[in-house]
């Protein structure tokens, strides 16, 4: 287990740069920008469309690379829990509002809540399109090596904003590490049993407090050695790595991307209920 591991339902950020940088598949030597504008490109797509046959063929898709790039399918679904309840705690009431056939009706004493079929729809649809994009970050993450993806990041945003996500991404891993030491400090003396709601979650508050102090503290130790070593002097933290162009084969990706982007687009609303 690495020390940053919280829960095997929280993304290991350990795993996840080990990945990215032992990794030597084919998808590991495409270019940084081309699975970056990918990421766009699909973020856009699933903005976009309400299509459930797109959304399904489109994540299929997502899935089938993340397998052939050897990354660890057991874990992406595990790791699914985070998006999973994100959107069921989004959406979870809007479902029971919205108009359609009926397919459940809740007799409450107030209100009587009805779950219709487009109620149904809307959830599954808001679910793909939250998996679709959390599994192609994961995919384009490990497969970027660090010195790749801190390079975008110092090119990609100005300064001040290029310094902090520089400064944020390295010290998230303290922090996690952190949280992970203090809940194998609690599971090992029963903490991790079953107790009542109130005596859980005084304890999750306790430990979410103590990282918050102990985040401070660390946070100025770490810009004290930093200033300590000519930061402060230097004026910035650069990531100046070469980072390899996508050639004509990435661009040629990106621009079947944009054209199947325009065709679903353009073929999606003629077709019935599951192209709404």
């Amino acid at each position: 287990m690495a020390t940053a591991m919280i829960s095997e339902h929280i993304p290991d950020l350990d795993l996840i740069t080990s990945y990215a940088e032992r990794q030597n598949s084919l998808f590991s030597r495409v270019s940084p920008w081309t699975k970056f504008f990918m990421l766009i490109l699909i973020v856009l797509m699933i903005t976009l469309t309400r299509s459930l046959v797109i959304l399904t063929t489109l994540y299929a898709l997502i899935l089938l690379v993340y397998w052939l790039a050897g990354l660890p399918v057991k874990k992406l679904f595990q790791w699914y829990t985070m998006p999973v309840v994100f959107v069921i705690t989004l959406v979870g009431i809007l479902a029971w509002t919205e108009p359609g056939t009926v397919v459940l009706t809740i007799p409450l004493p107030v209100i009587p809540l009805t779950l219709t079929d487009n109620g149904i729809l809307l959830v599954v649809t808001l679910l793909l399109k939250a998996l679709i994009s959390f599994s192609f970050s994961l995919f384009f993450l490990m497969t970027t090596r660090y010195d790749y993806f801190s390079g975008m990041i110092y090119r990609l945003f100005p300064e001040p904003l290029d310094q902090i996500f520089l400064m944020a991404y390295r010290f998230l891993f303290l922090t996690l590490a952190m949280t992970g030491s203090m809940f194998k400090a609690i599971w090992s003396r029963g903490g991790g049993l079953i107790h009542s709601i109130q005596v859980q979650g005084r304890i999750f508050a306790e430990v979410a407090g103590l990282v918050f102090i102990r985040s401070f503290e660390r946070a100025e130790r770490v810009h004290k050695a930093m200033i300590a070593r000519g930061y402060h002097g230097a004026g910035s933290y650069s990531a100046r790595t070469n980072i390899p162009s996508p050639g004509i084969a990435g661009y040629g990706i990106l621009a079947l991307a944009t054209l199947a982007i325009v065709i679903t687009e353009g073929v999606a609303p003629h077709y019935g209920v599951l192209f709404p």
